[in-house]
């Protein structure tokens, strides 16, 4: 009798990786295409953030799955066929092209997403995603980009403090030296600057008190005095400024393409590292969400209360705030400077 074969076609492994530059609802969709991409954005709409996702939370959802289109487009995989092996590849593709581990889980997590919304659409009855993880993060926890506290004074302090031809500040200088203290002495994240309005500064117990539009919740800080005046300068200073769809922005851009609308992400990050590298600060691994981290390994440096830092970083684990304590303890405590040998 002859035998029947269960060998199954050999996997060809697909590597290309077409980086897009545009959302994923902005690229050209096929029939299938368009009919996935109304399933996922059902999901955006009704299922991130319990249905009250902020748009660029949406927005951000919409490029990552956009590299996983893309990719596919570029290896002429239909949406509807891509198997575990694909995904596969495609976090391959994603480590090829140099992304770090935590950019991959995220991009990972969304095609895991992408084809729930699809499960729940009718349009598939598996998730090929499931399963597939991300590199293992090799650095230690606590091994993260952040400036000495001499380092953050110098940034601070070294702001320029520039006059018009009428003899005032410049509004971009104060709004630099406003932004720069909100992301390092009061530790707000990129996404939290961009999203905050004029209106959310609000007087409490005779001291300034900020609403932060956070990532998964809203909490509220209290201002230290000389942020709270550095702030108060830049707003009596820049005059009109345009309002949009989340109101009249707290910090805007300067100059003709964008100015007196309300900064970006992007606009964010130019500004801290011109400030970076003007004082040759600038280094690997040193943005503007370095000074997050710079702020909060100091606040906890000089109280030692971890639930405090954890409530001013809007942290929902005590374990991820729990990183910026072991930089701390173990510099202060380093066992291997107790052996009583000198040499």
């Amino acid at each position: 009798m002859v035998g029947v074969s269960s060998a199954q076609p050999q996997h060809t492994r697909r590597t290309l990786l077409p980086l897009p530059s545009a959302t994923a609802t902005d690229l050209p969709a096929s029939p299938e295409d368009a009919t996935y991409l109304a399933a996922f954005a059902r999901f955006l709409q009704r299922n991130v953030a319990s249905g009250d996702a902020a748009a660029d939370t949406r927005a951000t959802y919409s490029v990552h799955v956009a590299t996983w289109l893309a990719w596919c487009r570029g290896v002429a995989l239909e949406l509807s066929q891509a198997t575990l092996d694909d995904v596969e590849d495609f976090r391959e593709a994603l480590i090829g092209a140099g992304c770090q581990p935590a950019t991959v889980a995220i991009k990972l997590t969304l095609v895991r997403r992408f084809y729930d919304a699809a499960i729940r659409a009718g349009l598939r009855s598996d998730n090929p995603a499931a399963g597939v993880r991300a590199p293992l993060r090799k650095r230690a926890a606590e091994d993260f980009g952040f400036l000495s506290e001499g380092e953050l004074a110098l940034l601070l302090r070294a702001v320029p403090q520039r006059v018009d031809r009428h003899g005032q500040p410049l509004v971009q200088d104060l709004r630099d030296k406003a932004l720069l203290a909100l992301l390092s002495l009061q530790v707000l994240r990129t996404v939290e600057i961009t999203r905050t309005n004029t209106d959310d500064l609000q007087p409490r117990e005779q001291q300034w008190a900020l609403l932060v539009r956070g990532k998964g919740h809203d909490r509220v800080i209290y201002l230290r005095q000389d942020v709270a005046e550095a702030v108060h300068a830049y707003l009596e200073a820049r005059g009109q400024v345009l309002a949009d769809a989340l109101g009249l922005p707290l910090m805007t851009a300067v100059g003709n393409r964008a100015g007196k609308k309300r900064l970006s992400r992007r606009g964010v990050r130019k500004i801290v590292d011109a400030h970076l590298s003007r004082l040759d600060l600038k280094r690997p691994g040193l943005s503007n969400h370095a000074l997050r981290h710079t702020g909060a390994t100091l606040a906890y440096k000089y109280t030692h209360d971890l639930r405090a830092v954890q409530d001013l970083l809007g942290h929902a684990d005590p374990r991820t705030t729990a990183r910026y304590a072991r930089v701390v303890d173990k510099a202060l405590n380093n066992p291997a400077a107790a052996v009583p040998i000198r040499f």
